[in-house]
């Protein structure tokens, strides 16, 4: 229960405290920010011009890769470029309409790149486990299904957001303490009874990024078992280097939810702007490392990269 002493009706506009306690420091924070989204577009867009030319490359573990390319392009576009003018403009007022689009595309992207993670699990699965009926399991009708049902559960559990916070009806500030319009951020600052929104923000962690990475867990629990009951030591290192890109990628991209979740369980309290510093990791560091680790781990895009290198300098 959320209950205000003096209550303000539902704003035209909000008011983004970009990090809030370090105002004073916002310039030299949009340094990292302004370079995370160069690598992140040039990255991405490069692994995806790589898929594109290099007709070998069209296989499923490359096709989901291009996906995930995919999705941190748009997670970015949708994050960095507000943050920058917060920080640089100290444009933080945001409109009411463009505060309810952002809480759903921003946990959209981010549910949608942990469904391409689980994907990409089960391909390696399947890989290994039925290296002969690979291509066959996988084929491309079973890709695109694949795909569209990690776009259908992704608007399923965030359609609610925006309705749900369009419907409260009065709050204790038009100040959102965070850098973007974070739903349960909006939910916090509203009066009334608020039981029911954090339900359902329970809710969407559980059915999305918990129930993914339960999955992840299992499938790799799988794969180790298969592995290690294959005979040459030479060809278990060979089945699990195959693993590796998407192990760094997966641990990568949960650790700070992980992080978050233990921190609060234990009763420890972060300070409010390491919390939103550490939020903020969810969205900026996978997006930029992603291309990298694939790049440098998977022998097809290293290659294709060295060749891009020798024609510019010739």
């Amino acid at each position: 229960m959320s209950s205000c002493n003096n209550s303000i009706p539902q704003p035209l506009v909000f008011v983004l405290a970009g990090i809030p306690g370090l105002e004073s420091s916002h310039g030299w924070f949009s340094v990292p920010f302004f370079l995370v989204f160069v690598i992140s577009v040039v990255g991405n867009l490069t692994i995806l011009w790589i898929i594109w030319v290099e007709k070998s490359l069209h296989e499923p573990m490359f096709l989901f890769l291009a996906m995930l390319s995919i999705d941190d392009l748009c997670l970015v576009s949708v994050t960095v470029p507000r943050m920058l003018g917060i920080f640089w403009m100290d444009a933080k007022e945001i409109s009411f309409s463009a505060c309810l689009m952002q809480m759903f595309f921003i946990p959209f992207f981010y549910v949608m790149e942990s469904g391409i993670l689980l994907s990409m699990a089960f391909d390696r699965f399947v890989a290994i486990w039925k290296p002969l009926r690979y291509t066959t399991i996988l084929a491309n009708n079973m890709l695109v299904k694949m795909a569209l049902t990690v776009l259908a559960r992704a608007v399923a559990v965030l359609t609610p957001a925006p309705i749900l916070a369009k419907s409260l009806e009065s709050f204790q500030s038009h100040t959102i303490a965070y850098s973007y319009c974070a739903y349960m951020a909006v939910v916090q600052i509203a009066c009334g009874d608020i039981s029911d929104h954090i339900v359902y923000g329970i809710m969407v962690i559980v059915t999305s990024v918990g129930f993914d990475l339960f999955f992840i867990v299992l499938s790799y629990g799988l794969i180790l078992h298969t592995v290690f009951l294959i005979p040459s030591r030479e060809a278990r290192g060979k089945a699990l280097s195959t693993c590796g890109s998407h192990l760094c990628v997966i641990s990568l991209f949960y650790s700070p939810v992980v992080f978050s979740v233990l921190a609060q369980s234990l009763g420890y309290h972060l300070a409010p702007h390491l919390q939103i510093i550490i939020d903020n990791l969810y969205f900026l560091v996978p997006p930029m490392i992603n291309p990298l680790i694939y790049g440098i781990r998977t022998k097809q895009m290293r290659e294709r990269v060295l060749q891009m290198f020798h024609c510019l300098e010739d």
